[in-house]
């Protein structure tokens, strides 16, 4: 038998098995689960350098802390496998982000110890505030923690909840997880602050107060704030977090355990708001993350003796390089074009943007409210800014989008990459809503391209319009359509036949194009492709209701108000009556696991369409109108 290689850590299941470890075995630890870590995940594929990241911390805040009683509160949560593999789920991380597995995010429904679902940055401090609030209300003694990143403190919401809890005299510890590094690097000038106090005396002065003084008698824990604040004074007057109020603290080696538990533990005894700076490095421990942090963000599987390797076979050309691409061959045509994005250069397809037009290029870091209305006042001056943004992130900025884009009729084109199911990152990230929110905004238009070449015309006719544009596309490749060199613009507002039928037509909105194609063919079916979910193409619909007996519309996207409705509307106006059906994704909040499968299961692959159309109206020789 093959010696345990996690002996000490198969003997935690909760984290109240970890408060028995003594402290001298927590190194051991942390280096067994690091390894444990690195195994399951190069296995399943998953964020990995932020989780390497936080190995020690996740052990000291639970260790000192009394969870689940103590609130933990993880920023975006991708960091939070450790955690997951403390509080009783180490041995389902083999099925991490698939079907019915965990999530790769913290779940309230999924464990007590995740006690706020996150996935969108910036959320931690208003809800963990919220918590300590709620405890001082009700009467109960417990500590509520935030742990955000650097790159997630520079979203606006982070300051409002710091400004409101800095006067909130509650039992509440923001831990600022400062890696350098979001998944791009981070910007601003909060970045720049946090690097210059960390390179500077202070930070060597801090680290020997937290490995020395701090770990000595708590009666010490005041001169060794009187020293630390000496420290301070040295650097910066007073820090920006104790202008909102805090208690600052740190920085600190957040890999360090024997400073981590005895300042947290002395932390865990002072009143009021208490805001803790730990310094970690993405990809602790494997020297290829440590290397290439952001290729490591969210690899798939991978063989751990050998990193990440390039395939065998080039991979199909996706919905986000061929944007990229675009953005690139379009900037060199026009020199009014400036791209935006909110921190997501690489998922967005930027980076070789960024190296060619560095003049054009603004990564406004985690803030898409300022993304939103930062491309508004560019537009004001001629520019024709291009926001590259994941279609659920836009939500985040949808009164900017209304207030400060559209109520102005500004021309900003906005490249929607992750529109529909997204897979393994689950319901948070899915793109579902973004054509009902957009196109109940005047001035708006939504085009849904079908393939790769349709959504490089549609960019370049998004561009050439006067007026706000969303192009969205869905995550990976599409069809495989050979794509058109020029920038030749698709026709605004107007879709095409992409079959001819008799009896039934298949109206499609996007990718599901061709799932349509396949299940027309036994169908008989007329197959439009429609190209644009506002303006809708009024004059072929009509013509297409005209010449046929019943409509089905397709669409990657929630179902209510979405396109399908946009159909019903427009027939409504018309005063045409025909049996309309409408596939779309369901009411229901969609979990995580492998695209394909997801949309099999919401009815939108070609048997899925075929069986829905066969129960609706019955088989193309009964008659459908009869049946409708």
């Amino acid at each position: 038998m093959l010696n345990n290689p996690y002996p000490l850590l198969q003997l935690i299941n909760n984290p109240s098995d970890l408060r028995q470890v003594p402290r001298a075995q927590l190194g051991e630890l942390a280096d067994q689960l690091r390894a444990y870590l690195l195994d399951t995940v190069s296995k399943t594929g998953g964020h990995l350098s932020s989780n390497l990241g936080t190995v020690e911390l996740t052990i000291a805040l639970h260790y000192v802390f009394n969870t689940p009683s103590d609130r933990l509160v993880w920023d975006v949560g991708h960091q939070t496998y450790p955690h997951k593999i403390l509080t009783g789920r180490r041995d389902r991380m083999s099925t991490l982000r698939q079907l019915g597995g965990l999530s790769g995010f913290p779940q309230r429904a999924e464990s007590e110890f995740d006690t706020f679902g996150t996935a969108h940055s910036s959320t931690s401090i208003s809800a963990a505030l919220g918590m300590a609030l709620a405890a001082k209300i009700q009467g109960e003694e417990r500590h509520s923690v935030a742990i955000i990143g650097d790159g997630a403190l520079t979203a606006g919401m982070a300051f409002e909840a710091l400004n409101n809890a800095g006067i909130a005299d509650c039992k509440l510890l923001v831990v600022l997880n400062d890696n350098d590094m979001s998944i791009s690097p981070p910007v601003g000038a909060l970045n720049r602050y946090l690097a210059q106090l960390m390179s500077g005396h202070f930070y060597s002065a801090a680290k020997n107060v937290g490995k020395t003084v701090l770990k000595g008698a708590p009666p010490l824990f005041e001169l060794a704030k009187r020293l630390e604040e000496q420290a301070k004074g040295l650097v910066v007057p007073a820090t920006l977090f104790e202008k909102f109020g805090f208690n600052y603290i740190g920085p600190i080696d957040g890999h360090d355990l024997n400073s981590l538990i005895p300042t947290l533990e002395n932390i865990r005894d002072l009143k009021g708001p208490q805001f803790l700076h730990v310094v970690t490095k993405k990809g602790q421990g494997y020297k290829n993350a440590e290397a290439d942090p952001v290729a490591y963000h969210g690899p798939g599987k991978f063989d751990l003796a050998v990193g990440l390797q390039k395939p065998a076979v080039a991979p199909r050309t996706t919905f986000t390089q061929v944007f990229g691409q675009w953005l690139c061959d379009m900037a060199a045509l026009d020199k009014r074009l400036v791209g935006i994005t909110p921190a997501m250069r690489e998922g967005s397809g930027m980076v070789e943007f960024e190296k060619r037009f560095p003049e054009r290029y603004f990564d406004v870091g985690i803030a898409e409210q300022h993304a939103v209305t930062f491309a508004a006042g560019l537009a004001t001056e001629g520019l024709k800014p291009v926001v590259a943004i994941y279609s659920t992130f836009l939500q985040r900025a949808y009164d900017q989008l209304i207030h400060d884009v559209a109520l102005q009729n500004l021309p900003v084109v906005f490249a929607l990459d992750r529109a529909g199911l997204v897979g393994a990152d689950g319901a948070t990230h899915a793109g579902a809503y973004d054509i009902p929110f957009l196109r109940c905004i005047p001035n708006m238009s939504v085009a849904c391209p079908s393939d790769e070449d349709e959504c490089r015309r549609l960019l370049s006719a998004a561009f050439a319009q006067n007026h706000p544009v969303a192009v969205r596309y869905p995550r990976g490749a599409g069809a495989g359509a050979a794509i058109s060199p020029g920038l030749e613009c698709a026709p605004f507002g107007k879709g095409t036949i992409r079959r001819n039928g008799s009896k039934l037509a298949i109206l499609a909105f996007g990718t599901l194009l061709h799932p349509a194609l396949q299940c027309a063919e036994g169908l008989d079916a007329t197959v439009i492709d429609m190209r644009w979910a506002k303006p809708l193409d009024v004059e072929l619909l009509l013509q297409v209701a005209a010449g046929h007996e019943a409509l089905v519309t397709v669409e990657e996207g929630a179902i209510m108000g979405g396109a399908g409705s946009a159909v019903l509307e427009a027939l409504q106006v018309a005063e045409i009556a025909i049996p309309v059906l409408l596939l779309g994704l369901s009411d229901t909040f969609i979990e995580h696991g492998d695209p394909a499968k997801l949309l099999a299961m919401q009815g939108l692959d070609a048997p899925g369409i075929e069986a829905s159309i066969r129960k609706r109206f019955g088989t193309v020789s009964s008659g459908l109108a009869r049946a409708a």
